[in-house]
């Protein structure tokens, strides 16, 4: 994987993925999983697509997000939903990838929410209603929220 992405994802994501796999949660949060072979949960293929698709908008004139001026700044993805908003680490140089934090992205906008905590303290706080995202949904989550893994879509 650090390969085709040029670092390795966080180790608590990588628990998460070995311990239950990627999914979907309420039937609207894609969390992605590295080589899953249905394409909308594919962990590899989204952040090769959105880097692309990123850098094509950036490219066209598209306001660029803030937080990647410093060099070697970059957004991985690690969800989707189904109204193709993007969940991303915001991975800094020299920064442990367990201290990365979650940018949400807009569907189809240049509207973008950087959330200053880690990919598992973001998980628990928006799952349980701690905190809620401007951008995602507003019936996610459900309570109590439901989740189905991705190998049971391929």
């Amino acid at each position: 994987m650090r390969e085709r992405l040029g670092a390795d994802p966080p180790v608590d994501y990588k628990t998460i993925i070995d311990t239950f796999g990627g999914g979907y949660v309420d039937g609207y949060l894609r969390v992605l999983d590295p080589g899953c072979v249905n394409a909308f949960y594919d962990f590899i293929a989204a952040a090769e697509e959105r880097a692309e698709a990123n850098e094509q908008l950036w490219g066209g004139g598209e306001t660029e997000l803030s937080e990647l001026d410093e060099a070697g700044a970059r957004l991985i993805p690690w969800a989707s939903t189904d109204n193709e908003e993007f969940l991303y680490w915001l991975a800094l140089p020299d920064q442990d990838p367990g201290e990365w934090t979650v940018v949400v992205n807009e569907a189809r906008s240049s509207r973008w929410e950087h959330v200053d905590l880690t990919f598992p303290r973001f998980l628990v706080t928006v799952l349980t209603g701690e905190i809620r995202s401007e951008i995602l949904s507003d019936p996610f989550p459900a309570s109590p929220y439901d989740f189905q893994p991705s190998s049971r879509f391929v």
